[in-house]
C-alpha cells in the first residue's frame, strides 16, 4: 500500500475481519490511528485488553444510527465497512433487523463518510447477495444497490464493494461446528455433501479489501477468484487431518440454503475486467431512461455463465486439507483433536 500516516475506521471491528485488519496493519506506518466501532462493548473491552496499543481506538455505536456513525467518521481518511447481519437463518426470521443494519447502516455510513469528506469507502458484500434466495442475501444485495447508488453522487468520497464466499473458520462457520463434532465423538451433521461452496482465508479477504482499495473506481465491485469444494469433501479431509473418524448425518438442506454459491452473476460477467486474482465489475451508470433497454439488448448474456462454486476450480479432499491445514488456529484444534 501506498498509504502513510492515515486515519482507517473499521465498522463492525471486532469481527474476524477487524481482527486480521489489525494483525495487518498495527506494526506498519500505513495507520496512524485505527478506529474500531461496533456495539458490542464486551468484545471491545477483550480486544483492548489483547492489543494494548495505542493506535487502536474505540468507539461504541450502530451502524443504524446515523448519531453515533457520524461523530466516528470525523477525521477519518479511509473506512472498511465489516459491519453487518451474517447468519442466514437469524435473517430469516428476523428480516427487518437485516434490512436496518445492512442495508440502512450501510446509507448512514457512506453518506456519514461523505459529510466528513472521508477518501474512500470499501463495503464488504457476500457472495449471497449474487441471485439471493434468503434474507441475509437479499439485504446484502440491497447493500451493493444503495453503495452503487451512493457512489454515482459523491465527489469526494469513492465508495466501492467487494464481495467474497466462505471465511474458512470465521465465527459461525462450518470448520469449527465439524472440528467441535469429531471432537466429542458426535455425528458431522451435513445438509447435502454435494453442496459447494467458495473457501478463502482471512487473510484472503484482507488482500480483496486492499486489492480494491487500491484500484476501484466510484461504484465498481471486485471479486476474487477462489477455490471451491464440496461439504461433503470438507468433513472427509478433516476426519483423515484429525485421524479421528465419525459418522456423517445427512439432515437435509436448509430453509435459505442453496446447493452452490454464485461469486458473479452472467450479467455481472458480461462487463467484468479480469484482473489476475480479481474481477472488476464496474458500477451500471445507467440513467432513468429506461426506453433504450427496451430496444437495444445484448445477444451475449445468453452465452455467458456465472461464476459460482459449482464451476469454479474444484479442491478434492487432499486439496481441502492443505486449505484448511494453512490455518493457524485450524492447526491448534486439529493438533489438540488428535492427541
Amino acid at each position: 500500500m501506498k498509504i502513510q500516516n492515515k486515519t482507517l475506521l473499521i465498522t463492525g471491528g471486532t469481527g474476524s475481519f477487524g481482527t486480521a485488519v489489525l494483525n495487518r496493519f498495527l506494526q506498519t506506518d500505513h495507520f496512524k490511528e485505527i478506529r474500531i466501532f461496533s456495539r458490542d462493548e464486551k468484545k471491545q473491552d477483550d480486544m483492548r485488553n489483547l492489543y494494548k496499543n495505542d493506535k487502536i481506538k474505540y468507539y461504541i455505536g450502530d451502524v443504524r444510527d446515523y448519531t453515533s456513525v457520524e461523530p466516528a467518521t470525523r477525521g477519518v481518511d479511509y473506512i472498511f465497512h465489516a459491519a453487518a447481519l451474517k447468519q442466514v437463518p437469524s435473517c430469516e426470521f428476523f428480516p427487518m433487523q437485516a434490512v436496518k443494519t445492512n442495508v440502512e447502516g450501510t446509507q448512514n455510513v457512506i453518506r456519514a463518510a461523505a459529510a466528513n469528506k472521508v477518501q474512500k469507502v470499501i463495503c464488504l458484500s457476500t457472495d449471497k447477495a449474487a441471485y439471493p434466495i434468503n434474507a441475509m442475501g437479499i439485504s446484502k444485495a440491497m447493500m451493493e444497490k444503495v453503495a452503487v447508488a451512493e457512489a454515482r453522487n459523491l465527489t469526494d468520497t469513492v465508495v466501492c464493494l467487494t464481495r467474497y464466499g466462505n471465511v474458512m473458520a470465521s465465527r459461525g462457520s462450518v470448520i469449527p461446528l465439524f472440528l467441535n463434532q469429531i471432537q466429542k465423538g458426535e455425528e458431522i451433521t451435513i445438509t447435502d455433501p454435494n453442496m459447494s461452496r467458495f473457501f478463502m482465508s482471512l487473510d484472503d479477504a484482507v488482500d480483496l479489501v486492499l486489492f480494491a482499495f487500491e484500484n476501484a473506481n466510484a461504484g465498481d465491485l471486485f471479486v476474487n477468484k477462489a477455490p471451491a469444494g464440496k461439504i461433503g469433501d470438507l468433513a472427509k479431509a478433516l476426519m483423515e487431518l484429525t485421524g479421528k473418524k465419525t459418522p456423517i448425518k445427512i439432515i437435509g438442506t436448509r430453509h435459505g440454503e442453496k446447493l452452490y454459491e454464485t461469486l458473479c452473476t452472467r450479467e455481472e460477467m458480461l462487463n467484468a475486467e479480469d484482473m489476475g486474482d480479481f474481477y472488476r465489475i464496474p458500477a451500471d451508470n445507467r440513467d432513468l431512461n429506461y426506453a433504450k433497454y427496451f430496444s437495444e439488448g445484448d445477444k451475449e448474456i445468453a452465452v455467458i455463465e456465472d461464476y459460482h462454486s459449482h464451476n469454479a476450480h474444484q479442491e478434492g479432499i487432499e486439496g481441502l486439507k492443505k486449505l484448511v491445514s494453512s490455518l493457524p488456529d485450524v492447526r491448534r484444534m486439529i493438533s489438540e483433536i488428535s492427541k
